[in-house]
C-alpha cells in the first residue's frame, strides 16, 4: 500500500510540473477566438427574448442521419423533433408520433401522427414524410451511420396519412430508442431533394426553432417557430457558441456572456455549487469514455498489446486527479445507471508486471509505441498526459498529437489514428451502446470483428425479456475484457451549469439539452 502510495504522489507531482507549461497550449481556431473572449468578457445585456448556449465542441454536422458526434444533437433537439422523446426518467413519451401499438409477437409497430404539423419550410408532416426519413437512412448508397439502428425494418406502410405501419423482420427491442434519438428525427423530404448534400448548411425540421445562420467555429443561430405544432417557445432566438478550452466557457457563463453551458469542467464542480448566480445540475450520464482503438493496422491489430495498455492504466488515478471525481471507473459500455449493468462485471486494475509479460509472451518485450489523438482541453491533455506516463512505466511509448474536434472525427471516419481519446454519449437501450462499439457492423467499431460477440449481440437485439437480455450483455461484456476493442475508462457525471434566472430546464440522463419550454424569469 505504501508503495502505491509514493507512486501515485510522484506520478501528481509530475503532472503539476507539466501541466504548468501546458494548460493553455491550444492550437485549434476556435482557441484563438476563446482567448479573445476570455480577456474580454461581454457582460449580460439584459435581453429576455435570447438563450446563448455555451457548447464544449463545434458541431461538425447539422443532419441528424449522418451525425457521428454528440455534440451535434445539442442542437438538433432545437431544430428537429423525433416520433419518441424521453423524460428525466428515461421513460418513452411522444412527440411526432401521439401514440403506438407494438404486436404481441413484437415485429409490428403502428404509429400514430400528430396532426397538422409542417416543416419549416411548410412541408406536410405525415406518414409519407416518416417513410421517405426511414428509406433515406436505410438506403445503402447513403451511407448513414443510423442504417444500423433501423436495419430490422422489413416493409413500411402507410395506412394513411397520419399512420404509418413498420414490419420488423424479427422482434426488435432496441427499437423504440432508437426513435428517440438521431435515427427518430424527422428532415423535410422537400428540403433534401432540393439540397441534395447541402442540407447539412441548412437543416430543416419541425422542431421549435428554425436554423437561421452559421459560422463556422464561431456561432449557430436558430429562431422561434411562431406556429411550432407544441407552442411557441419562450425565446425568440437562440445562439449556440462553441468553446473548446472548458475554463473559457466557464469564463463567459459567470461573466455573463453565456445563459447555460452543456459541459462543467471538473475541478469548477465544487466552486459552482457554491456560486449563488448558478445553479448546478448532476445527473448519472448515459455514455462512456475512454480510448478508441484502430484495429485494421498495428499496434492493436494485435489483441496483447491492447490487452497490455488496458492493463497499466490507473482508472482510479485519472478520476481523481484529471476528472476531481466527477466520474467512476469502467469496466464496459453499460453504466450504472442502467437496467442491464453487471455490478459483478469490475474495471480493469493496473498491473504492470502482467502488461510486460503479455508483451514479452507477444514477442514486444521491449514495449510498443503509438500516437494518441486528443481534443484541445485541458482536462483532456491533463488524461493523455497521465495515460503517457502509466504506459512508459511498461515500456509503451505513446506520443500525444491534438486534434481539433471535426478533423479527429475525420481521421476516425477513414481509419487515420492508432488510438483517440474520446468518448461516446450514450443510449437509453443498451444496446445502442455495446451494439454500436462491438458488432462488427457497429457505427462506432472500428476494425473489431469477432463471431461470438455479433452472436450474443443479435441475440440481445431479438429477446423480448429483459432478465435474459441483461444476461446475454453480460456475458457480451466479459469478452469485451478479455479481447479489448476499446479501451474503458470511466463514466462520467453530466453536469450543466447555467444562470439563476432561467427557468423551465429539464435535465434529462442523456445529456441533451431542450429548450422549448425555457425562459427567464
Amino acid at each position: 500500500m505504501a508503495y502505491k502510495t509514493k507512486v501515485f504522489a510522484a506520478l501528481f507531482m509530475s503532472l503539476l510540473l507539466l501541466l504548468t507549461g501546458c494548460g493553455n497550449n491550444n492550437s485549434s481556431s476556435s482557441g484563438a477566438q476563446d482567448s479573445q473572449k476570455a480577456s474580454a468578457p461581454v457582460k449580460d445585456s439584459g435581453d429576455k427574448t435570447t438563450l446563448t448556449v455555451g457548447l464544449d465542441d463545434d458541431p461538425p454536422q447539422l443532419d441528424p442521419h449522418f451525425s457521428t458526434a454528440a455534440v451535434d444533437r445539442q442542437v438538433f433537439h432545437s431544430i428537429y423533433d423525433k416520433l419518441i422523446d424521453v423524460d428525466e426518467k428515461l421513460n418513452f413519451v411522444p412527440q411526432l408520433a401521439k401514440k403506438w401499438d407494438i404486436s404481441e409477437d413484437g415485429k409490428t409497430y403502428t404509429f400514430y401522427l400528430q396532426e397538422n404539423v409542417k416543416f419549416h419550410d411548410g412541408t406536410p408532416f405525415n406518414a409519407e414524410a416518416v417513410k421517405f426519413n426511414f428509406e433515406r437512412m436505410l438506403d445503402p448508397n447513403a451511407g448513414s451511420p443510423r442504417a444500423s439502428e433501423l436495419s430490422s425494418i422489413q416493409t413500411i406502410e402507410v395506412v394513411d396519412e397520419n399512420t404509418l405501419k413498420v414490419q420488423l423482420k424479427e422482434p426488435y427491442s432496441p427499437f423504440l430508442a432508437a426513435l428517440s434519438d438521431r435515427a427518430g428525427m424527422m428532415v423535410s423530404p422537400t428540403a433534401v431533394k432540393e439540397k441534395g448534400a447541402d442540407f447539412a448548411n441548412s437543416p430543416v425540421g419541425t422542431g421549435p426553432f428554425k436554423f437561421v445562420s452559421r459560422v463556422k467555429q464561431d456561432k449557430i443561430e436558430v429562431e422561434k417557430n411562431a406556429d411550432y405544432w407544441g407552442g411557441a417557445p419562450k425565446f425568440e432566438k437562440i445562439v449556440y457558441r462553441p468553446y473548446s478550452d472548458e475554463n473559457v466557457r466557464l469564463t463567459n457563463l459567470t461573466s455573463g456572456e453565456l445563459d447555460i453551458i452543456s459541459k462543467v469542467p471538473p475541478k469548477d464542480v465544487e466552486k459552482l455549487k457554491t456560486d449563488s448566480n448558478i445553479k448546478l445540475s448532476e445527473v448519472g450520464a448515459l455514455g462512456f469514455q475512454g480510448l478508441y482503438l484502430n484495429h485494421k493496422k498495428a499496434p492493436f491489430n494485435n489483441k496483447a498489446l491492447r490487452q497490455a495498455l488496458d492493463l497499466v492504466i490507473d482508472r482510479d488515478a485519472i478520476i481523481k486527479v484529471a476528472l476531481r471525481n466527477t466520474a467512476v471507473p469502467s469496466a464496459g459500455a453499460i453504466p450504472p445507471d442502467s437496467w442491464a449493468f453487471d455490478k459483478n462485471i469490475k474495471p480493469t486494475k493496473k498491473n504492470v508486471e502482467k502488461a510486460k509479460k503479455i508483451m514479452a509472451d507477444a514477442g514486444f518485450p521491449n514495449g510498443f509505441e503509438f500516437t494518441l489523438q486528443l481534443s484541445p482541453k485541458p482536462v483532456e491533455e491533463q488524461m493523455s498526459q497521465m495515460i503517457q506516463s502509466m504506459a512508459a512505466e511498461a515500456g509503451i511509448k505513446v506520443k500525444l498529437e491534438i486534434v481539433e474536434f471535426g478533423t479527429m472525427l475525420d481521421n476516425m471516419d477513414n481509419f487515420k489514428f492508432d488510438a483517440v481519446r474520446l468518448g461516446w454519449s450514450g443510449r437509453t437501450d443498451p444496446d445502442g451502446n455495446i451494439f454500436a462499439l462491438y458488432h462488427s457492423t457497429g457505427s462506432i467499431n472500428y476494425g473489431y470483428s469477432n463471431p461470438k460477440m455479433d452472436e450474443l449481440l443479435q441475440k440481445a437485439r431479438v429477446e423480448t425479456d429483459q432478465a435474459k437480455r441483461k444476461d446475454i450483455y453480460s456475458e457480451a461484456t466479459k469478452l469485451g475484457q478479455e479481447e479489448v476493442p476499446y479501451i474503458f475508462l470511466y463514466h462520467e457525471l453530466d453536469y450543466k451549469a447555467y444562470k439563476n434566472n432561467l427557468q423551465g430546464f429539464k435535465h434529462i440522463p442523456d445529456q441533451m439539452m431542450r429548450f422549448h419550454d425555457v425562459s427567464f424569469k
